[in-house]
């Protein structure tokens, strides 16, 4: 069923496989997605055919940075009611919906930044008092531009930890470009053929859930995110010169939700190391803090992270304390 969504979204839009794989392991681990890349490259198109294939609720917000948080979260509106009184009724903004695309979430001011925030870590939203829960699910996929820095309010990295994924949209190459040219008049997106029924997302968040993480497994992960900090023990030499903080332990829980996610897409029950690398850099990019060393010598945080997982033992032998070697 999930191979069916993926192979959908492939066919729709074009040249995009590995994104549309990341996406959807994201959609699976109940996590928000961060897409960041320059216009035009289908960021738009990619969440509204998600939205149209698995058959949920799906709104835009365009921010600017004179959007207010009323504007995202909804308001209470005085109105007359038949008896004559005068009462305060909740209108709900776009954020009451399945799967939001918050675009260009980096040109909204941080008030209205942190309303958004706020309602992706609590799933509710708070007004006069009265807290009201988002549609479950609640998914929100936030775009951003990386080559405008004029109006925008870049969002700090405490707030960045909040996404699960941070996904880079990488340019087309000829061969795409060209049967887009040839296949899609005006650039105009095929109708899904296939879309879930109501309750197949359910049973993918169920099978989801049955996918077991081995104990070495875990035991990896928990050293790959304890050595993207300087003073870990296993700190390759690129952490110890270029990172200032490194990933704090939700990261750890978003690798382990999204390998299973990436074993369930495979169809094995448990998570393997496979698992793990395949989602490592886009868990970790956003979530490790370089410092002005790593910008002078242009080092990326991706960079970063894939010699983390070049160098990084897939198992480690430890005896227990009271356990010593002895010569025979």
């Amino acid at each position: 069923m999930a191979n069916r969504v993926l192979a959908e979204l492939d066919r729709i839009l074009l040249g995009r496989s590995r994104l549309h794989r990341l996406v959807l392991i994201g959609i699976l681990s109940r996590g928000h997605i961060l897409l960041e890349g320059v216009p035009g490259l289908g960021k738009t198109a990619l969440v509204r055919t998600l939205g149209q294939v698995l058959r949920l609720q799906f709104r835009r917000i365009q921010f600017t940075p004179d959007l207010m948080p009323a504007d995202v979260l909804g308001m209470h509106i005085l109105q007359q009611t038949d008896s004559g009184r005068r009462e305060l009724v909740f209108q709900p903004g776009p954020v009451f919906t399945n799967i939001l695309l918050a675009d260009e979430i980096n040109r909204a001011s941080p008030k209205t930044q942190s309303a958004l925030l706020e309602t992706m870590q609590e799933n509710s939203v708070t007004l006069l008092g009265t807290t009201r829960p988002v549609p479950r699910p609640f998914f929100v996929l936030a775009t951003q531009n990386p080559i405008e820095m004029e109006g925008t309010y870049p969002l700090p990295e405490a707030q960045l930890d909040r996404f699960l994924f941070r996904v880079f949209f990488d340019l087309l190459d000829t061969e795409v470009l060209e049967r887009i040219l040839y296949e899609r008049r005006r650039g105009e997106l095929p109708e899904p053929s296939w879309q879930m029924t109501s309750g197949d997302l359910d049973r993918l968040f169920e099978a989801m859930d049955r996918i077991y993480l081995p104990r070495a497994v875990s035991r990896y992960i928990a050293r790959l995110v304890a050595a993207t900090h300087p003073q870990g023990p296993e700190a390759p030499e690129p952490v110890r010169r270029y990172v200032a903080h490194g990933a704090s332990p939700r990261a750890a829980i978003a690798i382990a939700e999204a390998a299973r996610a990436h074993a369930l897409l495979a169809g094995r029950p448990s998570a393997g190391f496979e698992d793990v690398k395949a989602v490592a850099e886009p868990a970790l990019n956003h979530r490790i803090i370089l410092n002005y060393q790593a910008r002078f010598d242009r080092v990326t945080a991706s960079s970063v992270v894939q010699s983390v997982l070049e160098k990084l033992k897939e198992t480690e032998l430890q005896l227990p304390r009271d356990v010593e070697l002895v010569e025979r």
